[in-house]
């Protein structure tokens, strides 16, 4: 399982538990608690989306969002239907066809047979 899976469901774990505790009953123990381990699952998750983000800015930019950044950090970096990641256009791909990119101009089709 992806760790960033894992540590931003941890990270909105403890929000909710705190969220929930405040509205309640707001026990101090409780939130004493919670806080500094909300606090320690917030900072791993920024520091694992870090380590990997595989050059991409994006994935730890998400995880600096409190609450939900490692959930979205995960799925950015599991994201493999980036636009610019792939070399066939959407039209293209449901044709069946691979398209051929030549620099400064348009793509143009390539039939497979």
């Amino acid at each position: 399982m992806n760790p960033l899976r894992v540590l931003g469901g941890v990270e909105l774990g403890t929000l909710a538990l705190m969220l929930l505790n405040l509205v309640t009953i707001h026990h101090p123990v409780i939130s004493g608690a919670l806080g500094p381990l909300h606090g320690l699952a917030y900072t791993a998750t920024v520091i694992a989306a870090v380590l990997l983000m595989r050059g991409r800015h994006r994935v730890w930019l998400l995880a600096l969002v409190p609450g939900v950044g490692g959930l979205l950090a995960s799925r950015a970096a599991t994201d493999s239907g980036d636009s610019a990641a792939t070399d066939r256009s959407e039209g293209e791909r449901a044709r069946g066809r691979d398209v051929e990119a030549v620099a400064g101009e348009p793509p143009r089709a390539i039939s497979r047979r």
